[in-house]
């Protein structure tokens, strides 16, 4: 059997924290895991300035209501639902997924928790453990599943490492320099292809 996995923001989203930044005019918050390769190093520098704007939950999920997936994002993961069983990995939180989520059709995602107070301020996370994508994959092949899976960012590199075979999709020119043993696109008709050419099974297109 094989299990395909994604990363979210970036492959079938927009990142949130940019289109927050750009909501708000702090152009701070653009910084992501495609520039910051230390995830808690990241977070507590968006808790941060959220809370020296006085910023919260509900301030970034009005943001989150007004987006949509990415141009073919929801085809290409319907297609890959009828090819492959499909887990979305991701950094990002429930909080903030889950209208996005429905619009994709619900796929299973694995993410983390944040810590909210009475006045809806971000006070903190829960990682759903250490190295979550990386530890993902290790889960699955322990259970037999081949894995190939897709990201973009600094933070999926273990996982494009550990899984059998691994994916950059449109990743930023300072990842894919640093790691070429990944192959590179920038489509979902290309990215459709990676799948196939990854996959042990005869796959149709």
């Amino acid at each position: 059997m094989e299990i395909a996995c994604l990363d979210l923001e970036g492959v079938l989203i927009p990142e949130i924290w940019v289109a927050f930044a750009e909501k708000t005019g702090i152009d701070e918050l653009k910084r992501t895991t495609r520039d910051e390769p230390d995830y808690s190093i990241l977070m507590r520098y968006r808790l941060d300035i959220l809370n020296k704007n006085n910023l919260g939950l509900i301030e970034i999920q009005e943001v989150i209501n007004t987006l949509s997936p990415l141009d073919g994002a929801k085809d290409f993961l319907d297609w890959l639902r009828e090819r492959f069983q499909v887990v979305i990995l991701s950094d990002t939180f429930y909080d903030f997924a889950q209208p996005l989520m429905r619009q994709l059709g619900y796929p299973a995602l694995l993410c983390h928790q944040l810590h909210v107070d009475e006045d809806n301020k971000l006070i903190g996370y829960k990682l759903r453990q250490a190295n979550p994508k990386r530890q993902a994959i290790v889960g699955f092949k322990s259970m037999y599943y081949r894995t190939i899976a897709a990201g973009d960012s600094y933070n999926d590199i273990t996982m494009l490492t550990e899984a059998d075979a691994g994916i950059l999709f449109h990743a930023p020119q300072n990842v894919t320099k640093e790691f070429p043993q990944f192959p590179t696109v920038n489509d979902f008709s290309s990215l459709k292809m990676e799948f196939i050419k990854a996959s042990t099974r005869k796959i149709r297109l």
